[in-house]
């Protein structure tokens, strides 16, 4: 996998477009509101569930709790799994966030 910072993905325009939206939207209801518009409902349920899991996988939750609290495939599990160790550790600093934001 490739470091964020090595990969041409992140040289596209519309990527460091929307990263930059992203970044600078700072109020929940806005957040809402860009991402409902942006994204489907099944596409925001299951980029919930991935950060669902990844921090159950932290926490120590087995692929079978996850998957039944989930709803995601054991497959998509083990993915996140491996991006959590071997990822640019966007999981960890989003699960940061949530444990400094309680």
């Amino acid at each position: 996998m490739q470091a964020q910072d090595q990969s041409e993905l992140w040289n596209k325009p519309a990527v460091a477009q929307l990263v930059q939206v992203v970044t600078a939207i700072v109020d929940e209801q806005t957040m809402r509101r860009f991402l409902r518009d942006l994204l489907t409902e099944k596409e925001i349920k299951e980029m919930s569930a991935r950060l669902m899991a990844a921090k159950m996988l932290k926490e120590g939750a087995t692929y079978l709790e996850i998957v039944e609290r989930t709803r995601l495939s054991s497959r998509t599990v083990a993915r996140i799994s491996s991006w959590l160790q071997n990822g640019c550790k966007g999981y960890d600093a989003a699960i940061e966030i949530l444990s400094t934001n309680k």
